[in-house]
């Protein structure tokens, strides 16, 4: 096996780009200031850095300066949302929608307010990942305040309808919330043409920073209020209180300008490398199976099935020179399988047997390739040895 690493799990996060790192360095030294220091010009020079990045941020999404709240990262702003929007107007109802295949920061957020008082509906999903928009319109009911659907799944890639689901939750007189941390920055996502009252995102997944996010919220037909979380100085128009990460937040303002020049042809070309992979390993590997949507989905990931191979065995064998994941990153602890898959209907056997992967802006195509044969021998190594595979390809 050739001695060489190749990153393949973009979808757990990616490298800052050396441009967005170029942007970022004057303020860990340079430029120290606190943006909310308004008495001398170090301050002053931080207030229009972070000006200057909400404004990229809020022009990758089609938002308004106004409507950007910055955070430690997606998470925060996924529990700001839910919570905050939940503690504002539970007086007219307690009763949210959201799907099993979300990310956790959604899902444990809502098990959180259900010991407060919440109910909540988890639809089915279909075997592509895909909810079905007839099974939302019944769930709504007289006291449902929200519905909270990802625009795109971060283990299979599956992209939801948001612009119908928009519309239908328009009709109804409900409020969406969409969890687009894996979207943003990798197809177009608008949410007021979606129809998304809030939206949240983050840098990490696309080329900038770790530790930085941001909670777009509506401000304007309808305006959106929440609860602040956090308190201690109003900041953020008292919606997230706390010292600004001036260099994070320069980072990601850089890291979305990028984005929105150049991810039309990224995501071309890394469509043509993911296809190129699953062409090769289902033509080389029997019983291999692409999970979710192959339809809708994210140019850059796929989750594949491998039969009679336990993903984490799989990886063992060439952690050290491909690095590719069993699910998502912030599962990977767990020893349950993953919970998108089971809800797509796979068997706790399926779910052991995939893995994700996911190409970036840094990979070239020869890094096809070498996955390809990586993963190739991997998997016909372990099949070798299991005699249930052998008896199953014996018929």
């Amino acid at each position: 096996m050739e001695q060489r690493m190749v990153y393949l799990d973009n979808s757990a996060t990616t490298p800052v780009d050396p441009r967005v790192v170029d942007k970022m360095l004057p303020y860990f030294y340079e430029q120290p200031g606190n943006a909310a220091s308004r008495t001398h010009a170090f301050g002053w020079q931080a207030e229009e850095a972070v000006k200057k990045a909400r404004k990229q941020v809020a022009s990758l999404i089609g938002a308004t300066t106004k409507e950007i709240v910055f955070t430690s990262g997606a998470t925060e702003a996924v529990n700001l949302a839910i919570k905050g929007f939940y503690e504002t107007y539970q007086s007219r109802g307690r009763h949210i929608i959201t799907l099993p295949t979300e990310h956790k920061a959604v899902l444990d957020t809502c098990k959180q307010l259900e010991k407060r008082g919440a109910e909540v509906t988890y639809l089915d999903v279909g075997p592509d990942g895909l909810v079905d928009l007839e099974q939302l319109r019944a769930s709504i009911r007289p006291d449902t305040i929200l519905v909270a659907i990802m625009w795109a799944n971060n283990e299979i890639g599956t992209i939801q309808p948001m612009a119908e689901i928009g519309a239908l939750c328009d009709e109804e007189g409900v409020f969406l919330f969409s969890d687009a941390t894996q979207a943003v920055g990798k197809v177009p996502v608008n949410p007021r043409e979606a129809g998304v009252h809030m939206l949240a995102c983050s840098a990490h997944k696309m080329y900038g920073p770790k530790g930085v996010g941001a909670l777009y919220v509506s401000q304007k037909n309808p305006i959106i209020k929440l609860n602040a979380q956090q308190d201690g100085g109003g900041h953020e128009r008292g919606r997230r209180s706390g010292t600004l990460n001036v260099p994070g937040i320069v980072g990601f303002g850089a890291a979305a300008e990028l984005a929105e020049a150049e991810h039309t042809l990224e995501a071309d070309r890394l469509t043509q490398w993911r296809n190129k992979l699953e062409e090769q390993l289902l033509a080389l590997l029997p019983h291999t199976a692409i999970n979710g949507s192959t339809e809708h989905r994210l140019p850059q990931l796929s989750n594949l099935q491998f039969t009679g191979v336990d993903a984490e065995n799989l990886l063992m064998i060439f952690n050290q020179h491909l690095a590719i994941s069993p699910g998502s990153a912030c599962t990977s602890a767990s020893i349950d399988p993953s919970h998108v898959l089971k809800a797509l209907g796979l068997t706790d056997d399926q779910a052991y047997a995939s893995v994700r992967i996911s190409f970036g802006r840094f990979n070239e195509e020869a890094d096809v390739d070498f996955a390809t044969q990586t993963l190739v021998k991997a998997v016909q190594q372990i099949r070798a040895m299991s005699p249930a595979w052998q008896e199953m390809s014996e018929g």
